[in-house]
């Protein structure tokens, strides 16, 4: 199985990379997570993206905030997808985050997920994956199944509270 690399601009987006860490870990998918700025280590940034693809990664998850510059770096370096997670704070709260992470220009794409969508980035990440791996694609079945039977349960849960 292809790995997925985890990759932030600053060790203050682990909170929002440990969502995505925690479910690639209940899919039993193997990743490894880095530290790399676009704008203080550019050049270690740029040498893991050409090399990502050699070392086995599948995808490149990469989460910033502020000016969130560095899912663009690393999709410069790489053809391998790469969904980036703006992550919320500084003066926009997010904003310049998302706008950043998704307002790429034709060529090089970038995959975004919501703010601080650490969760959906690794699902995003383990379904590009699982379109090669069967067993993977139907974790990923098993999980719908059960999040659509956990709403009807609380479905039925109000309906009886409020009768």
């Amino acid at each position: 199985m292809k790995k997925v690399a985890i990759v932030m601009g600053s060790d203050s987006d682990l909170p929002v990379a440990q969502k995505a860490v925690d479910t690639l870990k209940a899919f039993g998918v193997p990743f490894e997570a880095h530290v790399f700025s676009a704008h203080r280590t550019p050049d270690q940034a740029r040498d893991f993206a050409r090399s990502a693809r050699e070392k086995g990664f599948g995808v490149i998850v990469a989460a910033a905030g502020m000016a969130a510059h560095l899912a663009g770096a690393i999709a410069a370096n790489t053809t391998l997808p790469v969904i980036g997670i703006p992550c919320k704070g500084g003066a926009l709260d997010g904003l310049d985050a998302l706008l950043s992470t998704v307002q790429m220009p034709s060529g090089i794409p970038v995959a975004t997920v919501a703010l601080n969508g650490g969760v959906n980035a690794a699902l995003l990440a383990i379904e590009i994956l699982a379109v090669e791996d069967g067993e993977l694609a139907k974790k990923l079945a098993d999980k719908r199944r059960t999040d659509a039977e956990n709403v009807l349960k609380k479905d039925a849960a109000l309906s009886s509270a409020l009768q």
